[in-house]
């Protein structure tokens, strides 16, 4: 008798365990996500945010709409946003491109109670004043600050920063933390250079011979990049004049090795894409809002353990927010990350 309780017992306790788990895959199977970007579609780069939720759709089991403003349109966006809000989502990811453009548009998703994933620009800070469960991405002042410490370490005294998307104000930080870093004019040392590749080149040649005194070029992603590495090529500068750049590219990836570019700041993009879908899915699945069992659980999960496994990919997770980086490509580490440039790094 007493063998036939334990064993009821144990039965009993592995039938209601496998309920819950059951009824909350079914939970998270009935689940509908958005995320919804500022990047213009001519913006490559966020195809790897695509490729992670798309990944981790299919884990979770699932689904993602992938939602941006065509031209990078940040009216566009925050229509985009209210619609995200009328259509009942059970969760939505977002970039905050412009906190007051977007924080009206985004209020709508929460006074729903649908809740709401920061990811890629803005702060940790600017997150929690929307109300988002937490931020995904990369501190941009930071990031831009710990480039110029490498610089200011060569030498290198001012600078040009090509930003490609002033039309996001957090831009700007990459360029303002470079600039203190070094010990230069900010404003002076950026400009506004448009998405346009004929553009951006004819620019960079412009200011380039305008200041012929500019020690180092940083870039602010492959738009601005490959138009550059062109200007320096056409002016005899390539390899000679210090540059760097954030983010990854096929082309990048060969200024790395060449030398003509001094390393890429990766904000390993994936996981603002990944991590968003995994916590939304898992909280809808567990019906919880306690964010440090949340993240464990996303910590523990064999799929996701192995994604990041597989690509060198390491979230840093925080008492709330998730940073993604900075990291640092370089020579000495850029044969480990380029077999995944351009989809899953």
């Amino acid at each position: 008798m007493k063998t036939f309780k334990y064993s009821r017992q144990a039965f009993l306790k592995t039938l209601l365990v496998s309920a819950l788990v059951v009824t909350g895959s079914l939970a998270a199977a009935q689940s509908k996500f958005a995320l919804i970007s500022h990047a213009p579609d001519s913006d490559s780069w966020w195809n790897t945010i695509k490729n992670s939720v798309k990944q981790a759709g299919e884990d979770y089991g699932v689904r993602v709409d992938y939602r941006n403003p065509p031209n990078g349109d940040l009216a566009d966006m925050a229509r985009l946003i209210e619609q995200a809000a009328a259509q009942g989502y059970d969760g939505v990811i977002v970039t905050i491109a412009d906190f007051n453009v977007l924080q009206g548009a985004i209020k709508k998703l929460t006074d729903k109670k649908i809740p709401v994933i920061t990811i890629n620009s803005g702060t940790p800070e600017q997150s929690e004043k929307l109300g988002a469960v937490m931020h995904v991405g990369q501190p941009e002042y930071a990031a831009g600050k710990g480039a110029g410490e490498r610089a200011k370490a060569d030498g290198i005294k001012s600078f040009l920063c090509v930003n490609h998307y002033a039309t996001n104000p957090a831009s700007f930080e990459r360029c303002r933390g470079f600039a203190e870093a070094i010990g230069a004019d900010f404003k002076k040392s950026t400009i506004d250079s448009g998405d346009d590749p004929t553009g951006i080149e004819a620019k960079v040649s412009a200011y380039l011979r305008q200041n012929p005194g500019t020690q180092a070029v940083l870039t602010l992603g492959p738009t601005s990049a490959h138009p550059t590495l062109k200007a320096l090529e056409k002016g005899g500068q390539k390899g000679k004049l210090w540059m760097a750049t954030f983010d990854l590219s096929d082309e990048i990836s060969k200024g790395i090795k060449d030398g003509s570019v001094k390393f890429a700041i990766d904000q390993q993009p994936y996981l603002q894409g990944y991590i968003p879908v995994a916590v939304l899915a898992t909280m809808k699945a567990t019906n919880s809002t306690d964010l440090t069992k949340v993240a464990a659980a996303v910590k523990a999960n064999s799929k996701s353990t192995a994604r990041f496994n597989e690509y060198g990919l390491v979230p840093a997770y925080g008492a709330r927010h998730i940073g993604s980086g900075p990291g640092f490509v370089t020579k000495d580490n850029i044969a480990k990350v380029e077999k995944y440039a351009g989809q899953y790094r």
